[in-house]
């Protein structure tokens, strides 16, 4: 009986597991689903906007608007003396910058605070290789250096009369003391109005900093620089640079003799507690809307978000507690997109459809608000996978700290009514006092809220739970081409193995086919390498114009293809008896898909938004990548359709192309040019951001390899 039932177990096939199941059925059928999950991704980003939640404040230490502002007119007037200073014509005669810096650092000591000059020197970001993930070194002040870009920041502290010293909130106002404009000013007077009734209320707990970032060479140059001086110990004060070339900087201190001991200017760095938060104010233009607006810039490099509660506290008062209508950068040529208010109409129609059949469902939303949601999400991917900050708030950001920008427009000119001048002095003052109140209750740096979110207005978000949705099933059919490919070529192996007397002859050619294309992958990948680090060697090159340096690009990107492929990757060095060293294109293909999901995985962890707009241009190029020469040949609608979709899109797939059609599509085509490009690309290598990386590293030798795979001689 025992041997028997032993029998019966041994001669039982073993059951799969489900999944194992589950996979062989999907691979089995790849085509089919890699159609469905494409479409269902496309579908699901579609449905950010309706899926988007409102905003709440995580962190009920914050509190916003549980108190009373304690600002008052006296502050206001105080601040509006300080900008008609500024702006009156009797700075004229004061003839440089050291005159409104002067007036600033009088203003501060006045009110008691430690005042003191940040000297920084203006640095031009060029890509280098091996800086590509580090700060540029613009903070150190280097001997035989023009003094005339030199910038000088102004900064004032507060202590804290509860506080330890070991927590501080910043206030950074960007202001070109080389030449007053009239916003910048009354930015600065909104500081102050703040800073003065900071410097005599009772429940400050954090020290406050107010940075008057000297922004004539560029506003993050300025935050930058002194952010990295307040984080790495400097040794020596604005007093002991060298005089003889720069004698200037010693006219900053001209005003001690004219001060007490207590309020002297300080010669030297001064610095407070570890940065809770910081705040940018900014005041633009006057506004084309019927009320006061507030902006609100968040993305910081390689999209880097804040924290959100520090943007839902901004919303919160500013809406409820100032009357600020509060605003959020979008794509304005997508609000008149028809097929847009199209699909709002339809996920309008199915909201209400929805709630017929239950009150409790809640889907949809007004096509208009789907609209403008649209916009706003596109907007916050686009910034974030730029990788590039929007404001001088991102400086703060690569530091870990949280940090905005908060811009103001006025309705009307804040020069010609005083009235309205102190009105809108008096509303953004107390809207700052309310942020700085709702952080100094804070016991810990922010962590409650989210850090991964994509905005579609100021007060609704979606998570990173929901939007990776759309990335995992934009990507999925990847590892399901690329398996199903490998399987096809196993079997056709197997077949093979039965007319072959020799095994290790099979077996040497089944490795070598696997072998010769991941060798051929791994070349044009690191092709894309050469191409990365070429524009190093171009920025060189004297008296290049942007359509100039592109082209040398382009001409060094194909000549160092040719030479890696003849010298690493040439036919000619294996024997013509052995045919399987010829690489089939299905087995390339799968390899390519391979690598197109790995890095595709690697970006989205670095940053979402170049992982979900890369796969969305990458995606149908590597899937649809099939041999134009058996398919012409074959002369059928399917066959030459393929064909012709095969070309489009490894047309637009070509970075340049797609940057090109992008941009077209946004701003038309008539200002549009090839060494716009450069620029672009410029502008990434400058900022360190990662999706120069990805396009040379990734996008760019997937390309090739489907090009490669088109072209291939079957």
């Amino acid at each position: 009986m025992a041997e028997s039932g032993s029998e019966t177990a041994a001669g039982a096939k073993p059951k799969r597991k489900p999944i194992v199941w589950l996979g062989i059925f999907l691979i089995s059928h790849s085509f089919f689903f890699s159609v469905v999950f494409s479409a269902a991704g496309v579908v699901a980003l579609l449905l950010l906007p309706v899926l988007a939640k409102n905003t709440y404040i995580s962190e009920n230490a914050l509190m916003p608007g549980s108190a009373a502002s304690m600002l008052s007119n006296q502050e206001v007037a105080e601040a509006s003396r300080l900008v008609s200073d500024l702006t009156s014509s009797n700075l004229k005669p004061l003839g440089s910058a050291i005159g409104s810096q002067r007036i600033l650092a009088q203003h501060m000591s006045n009110l008691g605070a430690e005042v003191s000059f940040h000297k920084f020197h203006s640095q031009r970001n060029q890509f280098h290789p091996l800086h590509f993930f580090s700060s540029p070194d613009s903070g150190r002040v280097e001997q035989n250096v023009s003094c005339s870009m030199h910038g000088v920041n102004t900064v004032g502290i507060i202590r804290a009369p509860r506080g330890d010293g070991k927590e501080a909130i910043v206030l950074v106002t960007p202001f070109n003391s080389a030449k007053v404009n009239p916003n910048e000013a009354f930015s600065l007077g909104i500081a102050y109005s703040v800073f003065s009734l900071l410097n005599r209320v009772p429940w400050l707990a954090k020290d406050v900093i107010w940075l008057v970032a000297d922004s004539q060479f560029g506003e993050y140059a300025a935050v930058s620089a002194w952010l990295r001086d307040y984080h790495t110990p400097v040794f020596s004060g604005l007093g002991t640079l060298d005089a003889e070339m720069c004698p200037e900087s010693n006219n900053l201190y001209g005003m001690n003799e004219n001060l007490s001991t207590e309020r002297a200017i300080y010669d030297g760095f001064k610095r407070a507690g570890t940065m809770a938060a910081a705040l940018v104010i900014k005041v633009a233009d006057q506004s084309e809307q019927f009320e006061d607006g507030l902006s609100i810039y968040a993305e910081a490099s390689n999209g880097q978000m804040p924290n959100l509660d520090l943007i839902n506290v901004v919303n919160y008062l500013a809406v409820h507690r100032q009357g600020l209508r509060v605003k959020v950068e979008k794509f304005w040529s997508l609000l008149g997109v028809k097929w847009l208010n199209t699909l709002g109409e339809i996920f309008e129609s199915l909201g209400h459809f929805a709630r017929s059949l239950n009150p409790d469902w809640k889907f949809g939303i007004p096509a208009n608000d789907y609209v403008e949601g649209s916009a706003t999400l596109a907007s916050s991917l686009y910034n974030q996978a730029l990788g590039v900050p929007t404001g001088p708030h991102g400086a703060f950001r690569d530091y870990q700290v949280d940090a905005i920008t908060l811009e103001i427009s006025p309705k009307i000119s804040l020069l010609d009514n005083i009235a309205r001048r102190n009105d809108l002095l008096l509303r953004s003052g107390r809207l700052i006092e309310g942020v700085i109140r709702s952080v100094n209750n804070l016991l810990e740096k922010f962590h409650q809220s989210f850090f991964l979110y994509l905005l579609t207005s100021p007060g609704k978000f979606v998570s990173v739970g929901v939007y990776m949705i759309a990335f995992a099933l934009l990507v999925a059919p990847l590892p399901l081409v690329a398996t199903s490919l490998y399987v096809d070529a196993s079997n056709s192996d197997s077949s093979v193995k039965k007319e072959k007397p020799s095994p290790s002859a099979i077996i040497t050619r089944e490795s070598w086919k696997w072998l010769y294309a991941a060798k051929k992958a791994f070349i044009v990948h690191l092709w894309g390498s050469v191409v990365s680090l070429l524009p190093y060697f171009i920025c060189q090159m004297p008296s290049c114009t942007p359509t100039t340096s592109f082209i040398i690009w382009v001409l060094l990107s194909v000549l160092s293809l040719v030479l890696m492929y003849m010298v690493l990757a040439s036919p000619s060095s294996h024997t013509n008896e052995s045919q399987p060293q010829r690489v089939e294109w299905p087995i390339l293909k799968s390899v390519t898909l391979s690598a197109a999901f790995i890095g595709l995985c690697l970006m989205s962890v670095i940053n979402f938004a170049t992982a979900e707009i890369g796969g969305l241009l990458m995606l149908p190029m590597c899937l649809m990548a099939h041999p134009l020469k058996p398919d012409v040949k074959a002369r059928s609608k399917r066959t030459l359709s393929r064909a012709v979709c095969n070309l489009v899109l490894g047309f637009i797939g070509f970075p340049p192309v797609a940057f090109i059609v992008l941009k077209g599509a946004f701003e038309g085509l008539g200002s549009t040019n090839v060494g716009d490009y450069w620029s672009w690309v410029e502008s990434l290598w400058a900022w360190n951001s990662a999706t120069y990386l990805y396009i040379g590293m990734v996008h760019l030798p997937c390309w090739a390899l489907c090009i490669h795979i088109l072209f291939h001689r079957s």
